[in-house]
């Protein structure tokens, strides 16, 4: 099995247990602002974009001034009013120092503005765990790949040697056009059927199932049971 030196993580659904919530509090927005209110489905599929990319996708039609007073409302709906949990997944943290151990560089690369993702890996700690990062609004949107090269570069690290770790297709996709390995995760956004599309090299099961694809010791059980492809 393969081995990747760096191992890039999306957050939202991923490591953080937080769709449910992104959800919620796109629901809500739309309801607030008295606009039509989006499918759980449709917000699914864009969770993993940019906001603007996002609502782009879910409200085509608003002229600047609604889109501004939308993530105006989602922003206070997700930091204050909506109480919808989202902690990372059981077993994000055992993966990610197991991973460390094993000598890997972890990043991040995610939908999330900097704001965004600054607050939620102080609030978990998770800052600790990685080497860098690239957010939405420092590059352009999943599935661009301009976070994934700007990655590659700044840690010196070949394509080959990589791998992007993300729950929605936006993810898998990004990784296929910066050419590196993409793996999903089933327990997010998206569901097997709907990775499978983006040609991923596995898919887990839950975040731990993801160790042995990663460090390519296929000596654990869990490998066969979590794979997709």
């Amino acid at each position: 099995m393969k081995r990747y030196d760096l191992v890039i993580f999306d957050w939202d659904g991923t490591l953080m247990d937080s769709v449910s919530k992104i959800v919620a509090c796109m629901q809500q927005t739309a309801r607030e602002l008295s606009m039509l209110v989006p499918s759980e489905q449709a917000i699914r599929d864009i969770i993993g974009l940019s906001m603007d990319e996002a609502l782009n996708v879910l409200h085509p039609s608003a002229c600047e001034q609604t889109r501004e007073n939308m993530v105006n409302v989602y922003r206070k709906q997700y930091l204050q009013l909506n109480q919808t949990p989202s902690p990372v997944f059981e077993g994000a943290e055992q993966l990610l120092l197991s991973l460390k151990a094993s000598g890997h560089q972890l990043a991040v690369a995610t939908g999330k503005a900097r704001a965004g993702l600054d607050r939620v890996l102080n609030e978990t700690g998770f800052h600790q765990h990685f080497v860098a990062s690239r957010c939405a609004d420092e590059a352009k949107s999943k599935p661009h790949p301009q976070m994934l090269h700007e990655l590659l570069s700044l840690l010196d690290v070949a394509p080959e040697k990589a791998v992007m770790i993300g729950d929605s297709v936006h993810d898998l996709n990004m990784a296929s056009n910066a050419g590196i390995d993409g793996i999903g995760v089933s327990y997010g956004a998206h569901s097997v059927p709907k990775l499978q599309e983006a040609n991923p090299v596995a898919i887990a099961e839950y975040p731990l199932a993801l160790l042995p694809l990663i460090t390519g010791k296929a000596g654990s059980a869990a490998c066969g049971a979590c794979c997709g492809t």
